[in-house]
């Protein structure tokens, strides 16, 4: 007698269920995979928006000091999501005694936050630049 060649119906089954949990696996780690990717997207474009913001803030000589400025970004800049920034110029370092002409530091602190699922994130940057002192900030009780 001769014995038939193949798989018996318990090893084809036994086959189809290692398969089916490792399909399962592999597609539960693209799915992570994928909402990572999503979520650096997300965070790349608010530092691109935030960098940008940041370069126009710094080359504008009429920002005010210790005084809050915010704003919205266009819906097409971040790709269809609510988002906006929150900016503070202060005064960081003046000379021992000051007077008009020379330069003192500012610091500008900003923030940009966006809508991310059910919350909000935020992402902060701080940036320096030079100021040159003029008589009304350096008289008397005259606040930098």
């Amino acid at each position: 007698m001769r014995r038939a060649r193949g798989f018996t119906l318990l090893e084809v089954m036994v086959a189809t269920v290692i398969m089916a949990v490792a399909v399962v696996g592999l597609l539960s780690a693209i799915s992570t995979a994928l909402r990572n990717a999503a979520r650096v997207t997300e965070y790349d474009r608010a530092v691109q928006l935030a960098r940008l913001r940041m370069n126009e803030l710094l080359l504008d000589p009429r920002l005010p000091r210790d005084s809050m400025m915010e704003g919205a970004f266009d819906p097409q800049e971040t790709g269809g999501r609510k988002a906006g920034w929150k900016a503070r110029l202060i005064n960081f370092e003046m000379p021992p005694f000051p007077s008009p002409g020379q330069t003192s530091l500012d610091r500008l602190e900003l923030q940009v936050w966006w809508e991310s699922g059910a919350g909000q994130r935020t992402l902060t940057l701080d940036a320096y630049r030079t100021h040159v002192l003029k008589p009304e900030d350096v008289a008397p009780g005259a606040t930098p």
